[in-house]
């Protein structure tokens, strides 16, 4: 490949919206690349990648300083909170019309599913630490919870 044609084909890539191009055959390879690549950051438990955004960082300084911060303490009290790792919208159940996956009282196993969080409309399913029983239950259904905001109430079993 001559310049003249390296020049144009780096012309069509910066005109265009692609942001990566590569071709390659027997005698020669190119990879043009533009843009920066998005950051990705990985929470807790589910595992969950999302772009990183400069207004995320910020969010959960202004809940720790908000008048709802006694609320948790208050329900330490009563037992272990289990707090949402993402920030989203909470659910009870998997569907609408569906019964919701745990009530107050009931016993759970490690591993068996007791929410959704919906983030950036992934579905991430929120499972029990340990064998617990449900004390209370936080969040009203298809309300939405920041980044540490407790869930659940439980008790160790």
């Amino acid at each position: 490949m001559d310049i003249k044609d390296l020049k144009l084909l780096i012309k069509t890539v910066t005109e265009s919206d692609i942001t990566e191009f590569e071709m390659d055959n027997s005698d020669e390879k190119i990879v043009i690349k533009r843009g920066h690549k998005p950051e990705y950051i990985q929470m807790g438990s589910p595992v969950m990648q999302s772009y990183a955004a400069p207004q995320y960082a910020a969010a959960p300084a202004p809940a720790a300083a908000a008048p709802a911060v006694p609320a948790p303490a208050a329900a330490v009290e009563a037992g272990d909170t289990l707090n949402s790792p993402i920030v989203g919208t909470f659910y009870r159940a998997p569907a609408p019309d569906a019964a919701p996956y745990v009530e107050v009282g009931q016993v759970v196993e490690q591993g068996q599913v007791l929410c959704i969080v919906e983030a950036m409309k992934l579905m991430n399913e929120i499972e029990a630490e340990c064998k617990c029983k449900i004390v209370k239950i936080c969040k009203e259904n298809a309300q939405a919870v920041e980044f540490g905001d407790p869930l659940f109430v439980i008790q160790k079993l």
